[in-house]
């Protein structure tokens, strides 16, 4: 059975890594009875896709797959952001109440985000909205391809993977002097930047995407220098509990996964450490434990910790459970993994990821050559006999994937989009701001129409009985 199971996870990931699309939630039929069909069952069960016999169901028929049938070909880079558009229905529809209403026309937005298709499809809704829309992206998270399609249909984007050091600063200061009224930020990065440079002026406000990117703005609000209202677009139900549990959860492991085909390695039958049980630990340790690994967990919240031995992990210090393990950061925390992990666990890659979760000396990596001499892209080897290193710290699931799946930043882009009609609609005082339980309430009504599901609704009996603060135990007694 352990052949059946690699080659069941070998089809999950290679659907994967073709479409970028999600496994969770995902309506899938398996047709066959022989070992690898069965194998195919218990591993999309594991990983939360659906049985189900809906004409929409994904069809998993491992032998034609195993001897190349095609998976869905995305094409060239304009086919890829097209793809990712017909898979985003839930973005489409907030943008278009957006464009109805005329919310966001003539707003100026600047996107300082990852740049792939899936923040191309944003862009491209926003200014069909009605937005003035520019783009900038860091040197080492822009795919050019796709940069040349935003061009070609109308979007001025700035970026450029050669630009170091002063010369990355400056193209990002130019892009903030471009004059934004709103900036949608991944990290912070550029909101940071934007006061710094005291470039603040005439912004109404900023959306921040991620955990690592809201903790340095909320310092800055401590110290009284955040100086526009940000939404916290991360701390919203449908953008955590969705991007960062299961999004990150499948692409980042899955990443690991195919990074470690390089070298004969498997996520299976070894032990696994994942350092950060928050919802991106989490869904890494489930992505991880579907797969076949031995998961532990290492934490400092007592909480989390508690939980994750609850969800059926171990428990323990990162030095206990790191020699000979698989070890991934999901902390978001500079120097989490140090020389002492380095020296003793077996790979070591990041989830997520701020620059230095890793502190490596990068004088000691040294190249990896596959079993057949080839000299591999994302590992290297730290000192002569530590851990293999995958693509020197960074998110694993950009520098070696197409970062999270597409349906998964269709939610989180749906977020964004409702962040940028409260900023605009809503005169917001400097600070961060959590988006309203409501309006994102109404994001996942959006979600669940766009996938044919319906919930039931509380009575008025119900709701009344809730407005009466009484108790009810002692309503015989009552004079």
């Amino acid at each position: 059975m352990t052949d059946a199971r690699a080659t069941a996870e070998h089809l999950i990931r290679r659907f994967a890594r073709q479409t970028n699309l999600l496994v969770a939630g995902r309506a899938v039929r398996v047709i066959g009875d022989d070992d690898t069909a069965h194998a195919l069952r218990e591993m999309l069960r594991a990983l939360g896709a659906i049985d189900a016999e809906t004409a929409d169901a994904l069809v998993f028929t491992p032998e034609p797959l195993l001897a190349g049938a095609p998976l869905p070909d995305r094409g060239d880079a304009a086919g890829r952001v097209d793809f990712a558009g017909a898979h985003m229905p839930v973005s489409r529809a907030q943008a278009a109440r957006l464009a109805e209403d005329g919310t966001v026309r003539g707003v100026r937005i600047g996107i300082a985000m990852v740049l792939e298709p899936k923040t191309a499809q944003l862009a491209l809704l926003l200014r069909d909205a009605g937005a003035e829309v520019a783009v900038y992206a860091h040197p080492d998270e822009i795919a050019v391809a796709v940069a040349d399609v935003l061009r070609d249909r109308g979007i001025p984007v700035d970026g450029d993977p050669a630009l170091t050091g002063r010369a990355e600063r400056d193209a990002a200061i130019a892009f903030l002097r471009r004059g934004h009224d709103l900036l949608l930020d991944d990290g912070s990065h550029l909101i940071r930047l934007a006061h710094e440079e005291r470039l603040v002026d005439g912004l109404v406000g900023a959306a921040e995407e991620t955990t690592s990117g809201l903790a340095p703005l909320r310092a800055m609000q401590d110290a009284g220098v955040l100086c526009i209202p940000v939404v916290a677009v991360n701390d919203a139900p449908m953008k955590t509990s969705f991007d960062n549990r299961y999004g990150t959860g499948q692409s980042c492991v899955f990443a690991i996964a195919d990074v470690l085909d390089g070298v004969g390695l498997s996520v299976r039958d070894q032990p696994a450490v994942v350092v950060g049980y928050g919802p991106v630990g989490v869904g890494v340790a489930a992505h991880l434990a579907a797969l076949g690994a031995e998961v532990g967990v290492a934490e400092t919240d007592p909480v989390r910790a508690l939980q994750a031995a609850h969800d059926g992990h171990r428990v323990g210090p990162l030095m206990d459970l790191a020699p000979g393990a698989l070890v991934v950061s999901a902390t978001g925390a500079p120097y989490t993994i140090g020389a002492d992990v380095l020296a003793v666990a077996r790979i070591v890659a990041v989830a997520g990821g701020v620059p230095g979760e890793v502190d490596l000396d990068e004088g000691m990596l040294h190249p990896v050559l596959s079993p057949g001499g080839d000299l591999l892209a994302h590992l290297e080897r730290h000192g002569v006999d530590g851990a293999l290193v995958i693509d020197r710290g960074g998110c694993v699931n950009l520098t070696a994937g197409e970062g999270n799946p597409i349906e998964i930043m269709d939610l989180s882009f749906a977020v964004q989009l409702a962040a940028v009609a409260h900023l605009v609609r809503e005169p917001l005082e400097p600070g961060v701001h959590r988006l309203p339980a409501d309006v994102d309430a109404s994001v996942a009504r959006t979600a669940l129409q766009a996938r044919g599901q319906r919930i039931d609704a509380r009575g008025s009996r119900q709701q009344i009985a809730e407005a009466d603060w009484r108790s009810r135990r002692y309503a015989g007694s009552r004079a």
